[in-house]
């Protein structure tokens, strides 16, 4: 194995996500799928793509002098960063009902292109383009700019604002911060199907604090403003309203709160309906979900959109909390619900009378086609797979192979996007049978990744051990390198791989035993599993690390419990650090990147879901807090932060390192000036991973 090249193919390559195709749309007839890829595995420029009849064709390409992506808006930049892309070029579309208009934003400029011939062409606007969307007949395209949402017929002409901002701090057509880093919902607005109105949100972030974030590599550059809504502070407003093509605005007339009666008890209740957790336009009329502060209570609503009246559809309680299934709520072709559905522990779907099959975590409603509904869902948290519902076929699993699944859909044609210990596959489906492939173009890692999956200890937690390729029994014992994710929303042992399992095994060449592992808190176990972290985002999680490296180690004399190292990033890189400062007695050195140190300077959906309230509950976020524990650390700590961290601002990993140095502990701090919380970058990418082997390797001795 090259591993030396591998640093900088993981930078060049971006994490191996360039020549990834994604963002894949099926046409309602199922004869066209669009999607986007980069041109190779190391060239981020991204065409757009048509794959038809069994054969690949660009329709859009980036490597013209018109697709410069240089200027991109702030507002672009800001979305790109939300999203954690790292291509450039056509990076995000959306088309017509028909799939035959496509619309996207290259530098700012709205450019169309249709799918049955013809060159792209740019369409004049009066300001940069963001999130460009043709109407469902294809006549007009709504967009975003400086604000404002704006519409344009396909045509070039008529280009007119149909909702414009009344004061600084408001944006119509957006989604804020909290429904785009935390919540998963990245748009603000949407079309009727008969394209001649939009459901838009209103955005007012007035009353939310201002934080504010400067590179010090550029002292000339002045600080941009962020709004950012930290646990126990004020959210962003949101509102929406039907705006149709001639300019008539009527206010949507949602709730203010959940009834004290329907609220469920505890120490800290606030019903107020204070987030949008999703909206859409369906052939009823437009549907929103709105869910309390305490996140508790959620509502779906139908509105009617001329008077602006909601009224409940479905109604949901939790006195945990009730976390929102991606897709759902969601009506077929002759308008059968397809709601979320608790069933025991598991997160189950309802669609009509039928329930999905007893056992099945449901991860998300990938949409209909007619009266057959995907969805996504696991028997075992280290897979995931494609199943499909019809009255007359009940529920039937599509994909077999042990891995990742998912899927898109039109008319009789299934894409299949498989991540398999085999590799990467892209399978497009017609009827009953495969009818072809899209190219997977991403490199192979210069590691072969061989991971042994285990269930350990009592509470079986599913873990990734990494062995080195040459190791053999003879070798002696070698140091132990922990290198989870290990929080809620994410789950990395899974038989479908990624980068992160390359990485873990490059670390492993290197002469670590590493291993990772999703313990409570981490989806697609029940809901009481997810619910163990309520109160306390630490202890159990970093309990659950201890007890799987311990139960490895009884199973493989390989592993030497005297060196132990803990790497991570975001949520493990919070726990990394809280290793060595809680359980110096089994860890001897980490490093910590991007780690929220202090919870009360992190988002208010996400804290407050599992901490509460910060001024009633100040005990939890106290518990589960670095800062207040600086000075119990003995063993090495690096810190890394990207300076232009706008998820986990570089003031955490500063403040945990004043109060270190207050402490009079000794620790490593490493800045990367004009890097956000994704790292990607050619010359920091590849540095970092450097430079954690080079402080693990001094630190354990090895």
């Amino acid at each position: 194995m090259d591993t030396t090249g591998f640093p900088l193919q993981f930078a060049r390559t971006r994490r191996f996500s360039l020549g990834v195709p994604r963002q894949f749309t099926v046409s309602p007839d199922g004869e066209r799928v669009l999607f986007v890829r980069s041109l190779s595995g190391v060239d981020p420029r991204s065409p757009l793509w048509l794959y038809e009849r069994g054969e690949e064709r660009i329709l859009a390409d980036p490597s013209a002098p018109a697709a410069d992506d240089a200027h991109v808006s702030d507002a672009e930049r800001t979305r790109r960063e939300r999203a954690r892309e790292t291509a450039v070029g056509v990076v995000g579309y959306a088309t017509d009902r028909e799939a035959r208009v496509v619309a996207y934003a290259l530098g700012g400029a709205l450019w169309l292109v249709r799918t049955d011939g013809g060159a792209p062409w740019q369409v004049r606007t009066e300001g940069p383009v963001v999130d460009p969307r043709p109407s469902p007949d294809g006549t007009h395209v709504a967009y975003v700019s400086d604000g404002a949402l704006r519409v344009v017929g396909t045509d070039g002409t008529g280009d007119r604002p149909l909702a414009e901002p009344e004061a600084p701090d408001v944006a119509y057509g957006s989604a804020d911060h909290t429904a785009t880093e935390s919540i998963g919902r990245t748009r603000g607005y949407w079309w009727s199907p008969d394209g001649d109105a939009l459901l838009v949100a209103r955005v007012d972030t007035s009353m939310v604090r201002r934080w504010y974030l400067g590179d010090p590599a550029d002292p000339a550059r002045a600080p941009r403003s962020v709004p950012y809504p930290a646990a126990g502070t004020a959210n962003a407003r949101t509102s929406l309203c039907v705006v149709t093509l001639d300019g008539r605005h009527t206010p949507v007339r949602l709730p203010e709160r959940a009834p004290e009666d329907e609220a469920p008890a505890g120490v800290w209740r606030d019903p107020a309906f204070e987030y949008v957790v999703s909206a859409g336009w369906e052939s009823g009329g437009p549907v929103v979900g709105l869910q309390t502060r305490d996140q508790r209570t959620l509502w779906v609503l139908r509105v009617d959109p001329a008077s602006g009246e909601a009224q409940r559809l479905f109604g949901q309680t939790d006195e945990h909390w009730v976390e929102w299934l991606p897709g759902a709520p969601l009506h077929t072709a002759s308008g059968t619900a397809v709601l979320p559905c608790p069933r025991g522990d598991a997160r189950s779907l309802r669609i009509g009378d039928a329930l999905a099959p007893e056992g099945l975590q449901v991860d998300a409603v990938l949409g209909a086609v007619g009266e057959r509904v995907l969805f996504t869902a696991s028997e075992e948290p280290t897979e995931t797979h494609v199943w499909s519902y019809a009255p007359d076929t009940g529920f039937v699993r599509l994909t077999d192979e042990p891995g990742v699944h998912t899927a898109s859909a039109g008319g009789d044609t299934v894409v299949l996007d498989s991540r398999t210990p085999d590799g990467h596959t892209v399978t497009v489906v017609r009827g009953a049978a495969p009818s072809g492939r899209i190219a997977v173009l991403a490199e192979q890692p210069l590691v072969t990744p061989a991971p042994v999956h285990l269930s350990l200890g009592k509470r079986e937690l599913r873990s990734r051990l990494h062995l080195p390729s040459w190791y053999t029994p003879d070798a002696g014992k070698l140091p132990v390198l922990l290198s989870p994710y290990a929080g809620p929303g994410m789950r990395v042992v899974t038989k479908g791989g990624g980068w992160y399992t390359a990485v873990c095994q490059w670390f492993a060449e290197h002469g670590f035993a590493v291993l990772a592992t999703d313990g409570r808190g981490t989806p697609g176990r029940g809901m009481e599993w997810q619910r163990a972290i309520l109160g306390d985002r630490l202890t159990p999680v970093l309990t659950d690390q201890v007890d799987a490296l311990h139960a490895a180690a009884d199973r493989y004399d390989a592993l030497d419990l005297g060196r132990v190292g803990i790497r991570g990033w975001s949520f493990s890189g919070y726990l990394a650090a809280a290793a060595v400062l809680h359980r110096p007695d089994v860890f001897h050195a980490a490093v910590a990147g991007a780690a929220v140190t202090d919870r009360r300077l992190y988002d208010t959906y996400w804290e407050e879901r599992y901490l509460g309230h910060p001024d009633i509950r100040p005990e939890n976020y106290d518990r589960c807090s670095l800062i207040p524990y600086a000075d119990r650390l003995t063993r090495p700590l690096m810190l890394v932060h990207g300076l232009a961290d706008d998820n986990v601002f570089p003031a955490h990993t500063l403040r945990l390192s004043a109060a270190l140095l207050a402490a009079g502990r000794p620790h490593t701090v490493l800045p990367l000036p004009g890097a956000g919380h994704l790292v990607t970058r050619a010359g920091q990418a590849d540095a970092l991973l450097r430079h954690e082997l080079g402080f693990l390797r001094k630190s354990l001795g090895s």
